[in-house]
C-alpha cells in the first residue's frame, strides 16, 4: 500500500510541476507575444483557469507527501519527503501571500477595466512564480529521491 502511495504522490505532484513549468516557459511567452489587449485577456482567462484547480492540486499534493511521510516514517527516505513537504508547504505559503492575491485582481481585469500598473503586476506574479517552481521542483525531486 506504501508503495502505490508513493508512486501517486510522485505522479501527482510530477504533474503540477509539468504544469506550473509549462505556464512559466511555454504560456506565459505565447500569451505576451500576442497583439493588443490578446495578452492581458489570456492572462485573465488562465488565472481564471488554473485559480480554480491550482489550490487543490497544491493543498492535495501536500497532503499526499504528509501521509507519505507519517505511513513510511520508520522507512529508508523519510527525512526526504519530510523536507518535500516542507518545500510544498512553503509553495502553499507562498501561493496565498504572494501570487494568489496578484491573481485574484488578474482574473478579473479587462481592457476597459484593468489599472494603468496591469504588466508590471503580472511580472511581479512572474517572478514569484520562478521561485516557486523551483521550490517545487525541489520537493519533486526529494520525493522521487526518497525512493532510491
Amino acid at each position: 500500500m506504501l508503495s502505490a502511495l508513493e508512486v501517486f504522490t510522485i505522479v501527482v505532484v510530477g504533474v503540477m510541476v509539468g504544469v506550473e513549468f509549462s505556464v512559466l516557459f511555454v504560456m506565459n511567452r505565447i500569451l505576451n507575444a500576442l497583439p493588443g489587449d490578446a495578452a492581458q485577456l489570456g492572462h485573465a482567462h488562465g488565472g481564471r483557469m488554473l485559480g480554480a484547480v491550482m489550490p487543490f492540486w497544491y493543498i492535495g499534493s501536500l497532503a499526499l507527501a504528509a501521509v507519505w511521510a507519517v505511513a513510511g516514517w520508520h522507512h529508508h527516505g523519510t527525512g526526504l519527503v519530510v523536507t518535500a513537504a516542507g518545500l510544498l508547504l512553503l509553495s502553499v505559503v507562498m501561493s496565498l501571500l504572494l501570487l494568489v492575491p496578484i491573481n485574484n485582481r488578474n482574473k478579473t481585469w479587462t481592457p476597459e477595466n484593468r489599472p494603468a500598473d496591469w504588466k508590471e503586476q503580472l511580472k511581479r506574479w512572474e517572478r514569484w512564480h520562478y521561485v516557486r517552481v523551483a521550490v517545487i521542483i525541489g520537493a519533486f525531486t526529494l520525493l522521487v529521491a526518497a525512493l532510491t
